[in-house]
């Protein structure tokens, strides 16, 4: 079929259209349905399933990112460095999502690829959540809900006592992790895994997950852990507890000017840094470009190799 350069013009001219359309719609923040991507290398981990879940696992899209959600089986998704380039570290790494929902693109697969690359090998923890609605319909308006009218004044506001976070269940979530856990020390061989140098990193949910681990499980004995934008109010920290690495934003609705968590691993005597960047928002992942938390992932990487976890260590 023959073109005349204005037809070509026109055809190059819609095309690039069309793939603008396409990006700009990837990176709002409407939530869109998803093909359930293929996951070949996840392990099942058997931990059982939902109570009262009766929805199908699902996928969405939002802000460009893959996300998973009603899910009722755990799995381990193994990310391994390249051969020859392995130093014995292995991570956890725990996507958030309220517990309702998995960011597994933004704050899983992408930050365990970037820490394979650096030798690490990573493991994506695709835990189990609470029930959603079926509908995708159904659960967009259940994550947008009326929200309550203003106080009638501001002596009415100044007075009222700030609303208390839900209590959550995680039991589900704490026997998945410690499956995870488990299953890396089995097959910690076959990985070339040092089994005294597993850490765990989580974001927003999966960074309470984190915590929970740290200061509720009986069978993990973590070596270092990387809450990122968590919840940030003060715990009672075991005396066995793990150097921690801490990242949030200012202008994330989780910091609210705390430093609790810290200043308890502080007064623990418990090796902690912290970086507090001036923004960054909630669910940056491992980065976005023109914020100052953007650069989280390097000094994350430079604590680890100043406590000597990047490097291999002599096999005893």
């Amino acid at each position: 079929m023959n073109y005349t350069p204005l037809k070509l013009a026109k055809r190059f001219l819609l095309a690039a259209l069309l793939v603008s359309s396409a990006t700009a719609m990837a990176q709002d923040g409407t939530i869109y349905p998803l093909k359930a991507p293929a996951e070949p290398k996840a392990i099942p981990l058997g931990t059982g399933g939902v109570e009262g879940q009766k929805a199908p696992e699902t996928w969405f899209k939002q802000w460009g990112d893959p996300m998973a959600r009603n899910i009722s089986k755990a799995t381990l998704t193994p990310f391994l460095p390249a051969p020859g380039k392995a130093n014995g570290t292995a991570v956890i790494v725990a996507p958030g999502g309220g517990y309702r929902w998995l960011s597994m693109g933004n704050e899983g697969w992408e930050v365990a690829q970037a820490l394979a690359d650096k030798g690490i090998t990573a493991f994506v923890l695709k835990y189990r959540l609470h029930p959603t609605p079926e509908l995708l319909e159904e659960f967009t308006a259940s994550m947008n809900p009326p929200r309550p009218a203003p106080p009638a004044s501001a002596n009415a506001s100044a007075s009222a006592t700030p609303p208390r976070m839900p209590q959550v269940d995680l039991s589900n979530q704490l026997q998945d992790a410690e499956a995870a856990y488990a299953l890396i020390l089995k097959r910690a061989k076959e990985w070339g895994v040092d089994t005294d140098r597993i850490g765990m990193i989580g974001f927003s949910a999966g960074a309470g997950l984190t915590m929970h681990a740290t200061l509720n499980s009986k069978t993990m004995k973590l070596a270092f852990i990387g809450p990122i934008y968590g919840g940030m109010g003060p715990v009672e920290v075991p005396k066995n507890a793990p150097p921690m690495f801490n990242v949030i934003a200012t202008d994330d609705f989780l910091f609210k000017g705390q430093f609790g968590v810290v200043d308890s691993w502080y007064k623990a005597g418990i090796p902690v840094e912290f970086h507090l960047y001036q923004n960054g928002g909630h669910g940056f992942g491992i980065g976005n470009p023109d914020r100052t938390s953007n650069r989280w992932f390097d000094a994350f990487m430079h604590w680890l190799d100043v406590n000597k976890f990047l490097k291999p260590q002599a096999k005893k």
